[in-house]
């Protein structure tokens, strides 16, 4: 089976697979097409069993023969840690810089959630932030992106609200209204997600993009976005690849696929319907 699958605590059934699909690429493709079926499931079951009820999500992907199955744990429960000083004085409204997010995502057509979600993983609505790798502000907006995006002074909060807002607008256009893809360009950069296919297998960004998705669910805006997406894709197909498609088992598994409903093999879609 060729596997390659990214789940800490694993680390020695992981390796083995990882070994295995670099000395042996092209297994997969050449295997007979009645027992890609049976392999592909055994693959996403295998993880979903391994996987622990509060790592319950999984990318499944085929690529180059290759099936890559990923397991993106969520974001810690907002419980489990204290409010920084920038959270709490954000209070009721969710973010110190309320109204400057609303008024720039709306100029922009953009849920105001997603540029809160970012900037409070990006920067923790820091103004003053800078990254090791030189980004700045509120939105961590890289000199060169922020000099495209017409950004004087990276740390005025205006203009670096303004200007990321802009930048993620950009890259959902882009990828046609995507968060996922859009979310992992922001922080890996489009070149990544082109060379990768879709989300980039860069620890941090995996990180980086399930924090925020995780965000946005408790805002209740992501299941709204999904289905759009949904009923977006069924008349405009996004290339294979460029776009996640979100599939849940009948006992609660959430999977993640390059793959479309109608491309699934029969083994996956009875995972998918039938409770195990």
């Amino acid at each position: 089976m060729l596997v390659t699958a990214w789940a800490g605590q694993r680390a020695v059934f992981v390796g083995w697979l990882s070994r295995l699909r670099l000395y042996l690429p092209g297994i997969f493709s050449s295997l007979p097409m009645s027992l890609k079926p049976s392999l592909i499931a055994t693959a996403a079951v295998t993880l979903a069993l391994l996987a622990s009820p509060a790592r319950a999500e999984l990318l499944m992907e085929e690529r180059d023969g290759v099936l890559y199955v990923k397991e993106i744990p969520p974001p810690p429960p907002v419980a489990e840690r204290p409010a920084a000083p920038a959270e709490m004085a954000a209070g009721r409204s969710g973010s110190p810089y309320s109204e400057l997010i609303r008024r720039a995502a709306e100029r922009n057509a953009l849920p105001p959630e997603l540029v809160e979600s970012v900037i409070r993983v990006e920067s923790n609505f820091e103004p003053r932030a800078v990254s090791p790798k030189g980004a700045r502000g509120l939105m961590q907006l890289m000199p060169g992106t922020a000099r495209l995006l017409g950004v004087q002074n990276a740390f005025d909060v205006r203009q670096n609200i303004e200007g990321g807002t802009r930048h993620l607008k950009n890259l959902m256009d882009q990828y046609r209204g995507n968060v996922v893809l859009a979310l992992a360009a922001y922080n890996a950069g489009a070149e990544a997600v082109a060379r990768y296919g879709g989300v980039p297998p860069y620890a941090e960004t995996q990180a980086y993009v399930a924090r925020i998705v995780g965000l946005l669910r408790r805002a209740g805006w992501v299941t709204a976005a999904e289905a759009a997406e949904q009923r977006r894709t069924e008349t405009a197909p996004v290339e294979e690849g460029r776009a996640l498609h979100k599939y849940e088992t009948a006992d609660g598994q959430v999977i993640y696929s390059n793959l479309p409903a109608e491309r699934l093999s029969v083994s996956v879609r009875e995972m998918l319907e039938t409770p195990r």
